[in-house]
This record gives C-alpha cells, sequence and structure tokens, in this order.
C-alpha cells in the first residue's frame, strides 16, 4: 500500500522560509514524477512544483518559480519543497502526489496522494 506522509508546514510571516517534506512507503517512482499541488479555500488543486524521480528534473509553476525549490532523496523515498520568500497568497493546503507522468502539472494524473500540510503566511 502506498501512503504520502507530509510535514514541514506552519504559520510564518512574509518574506520566512519553509521546507515541506514527503515521505513515501510502499513503492518508489522510477520513471515518473512526484509533485507537490496546493489548495487555497475555494479554490481548485493547483499545481507548484513536479520532480521526476529517475534523474530528479523539476519544473515549477510560474507563481512560484525562483523562489520555491524542488529536489528528492532517492536513499529516503522522499522530496522536498524548499519555500523562501513566502507571500501571503502562498497561503494553502500543500499536498504531495505521485505516479504521474514525467512532468506532469495536472492533479487528475497523479494516482496517489497525500494528507497536506496546512502553510500560512501572515502579512
Amino acid at each position: 500500500q502506498v501512503q504520502l506522509l507530509e510535514s514541514g508546514g506552519g504559520l510564518v510571516h512574509t518574506g520566512d522560509s519553509l521546507r515541506l517534506s514527503c515521505s513515501a512507503s510502499g513503492r518508489t517512482f522510477d520513471g515518473y514524477a512526484m509533485a507537490w499541488f496546493r489548495q487555497a479555500p475555494g479554490n481548485n488543486r493547483r499545481f507548484v512544483a513536479t520532480i521526476t524521480w529517475t534523474d530528479g528534473r523539476p519544473y515549477y509553476d510560474h507563481s512560484v518559480d525562483g523562489r520555491f525549490s524542488v529536489s528528492k532523496d532517492n536513499a529516503k523515498n522522499t522530496i522536498y519543497l524548499q519555500m523562501n520568500n513566502l507571500r501571503p497568497e502562498d497561503t494553502a493546503v500543500y499536498y504531495c502526489a505521485a505516479g504521474g507522468p514525467e512532468g506532469s502539472t495536472w492533479y487528475t494524473e497523479y494516482s496517489w496522494w497525500g494528507q497536506g500540510t496546512q502553510v500560512t503566511v501572515s502579512s
């Protein structure tokens, strides 16, 4: 059984940093992507970043490019999302997803999901 467990969310101020972690168990994802999505109240789930499990190629939504960085640790079966220079509009529940095609930004293409971790950025 595949499980994804996110951690690292919290309440921060504008300009602060946070690092989210997503630990996967039950399988590895060679040839697939893992990704981060986020969902703010009243909004649809939106793509943030994705990373290819095999070679670590990242891809970012334009709203976070240059501020967020996605990385992975194959030995720990874990991906990370380093979020710098946070803004109030980054406030959302952040979800880890796995099993999507490489480079996919569509949440419908990911097979497994974590429970989410809340990130709140105050102004």
